[in-house]
């Protein structure tokens, strides 16, 4: 049997990752995930199942949807992480790819998150679990305890949707 630590140390980045897509707000995440392991540390005896990921990032799921608020807060420039989780401010002062580089890839960053936060939170999961986190259709099944048939008609909704999203926000000026 793998230990408890060995499983929270494999799967902390993922469930970091989850839990920011869900709650779309980097603290928040923190908490969720810390909940997530009290829980997981605390159930972790009883665990018998074959895929700790999947039982891990249920956990997640489970913990973000409990605390979700029904409003995201506001982000200023200043405290905006980037995509490896320093500052934006801190990223576009690097500039290490130069300045217009830096920008292009962080306004596509901020343009694939401003859509993927306008799904409904049901899609949105589904899809950031499949695209973001790599997990098979039978993994999302597990995590979010419903049908493959479902993960499946979900994430060709959620594909549908970004991509009618991406292409309405492309033709507005």
């Amino acid at each position: 049997m793998t230990s408890f630590e060995a499983i929270a140390t494999t799967h902390l980045d993922a469930a970091y990752s989850l839990a920011r897509w869900l709650t779309r707000d980097s603290l928040l995440a923190e908490d969720v995930v810390q909940d997530a392991m009290l829980r997981a540390l605390t159930y972790f005896s009883g665990f018998r199942g074959d895929n700790p990921r999947a039982w891990l990032l249920q956990i997640v799921r489970n913990v973000a949807l409990g605390k979700l608020r029904p409003r995201p807060q506001p982000v200023s420039i200043d405290s905006a992480e980037g995509s490896s989780g320093e500052s934006l401010a801190d990223t576009l002062a690097d500039g290490a790819d130069g300045p217009e580089a830096t920008l292009e890839r962080e306004q596509e960053r901020r343009r694939v998150s401003e859509l993927l936060n306008r799904l409904p939170i049901e899609l949105r999961e589904c899809l950031v679990l499949r695209e973001i986190e790599d997990c098979s259709y039978k993994e999302i099944a597990q995590i979010i305890d419903a049908p493959m048939g479902t993960v499946m008609s979900r994430l060709w909704r959620a594909r549908q949707m970004f991509s009618d999203l991406a292409e309405r926000q492309e033709e507005s000026p």
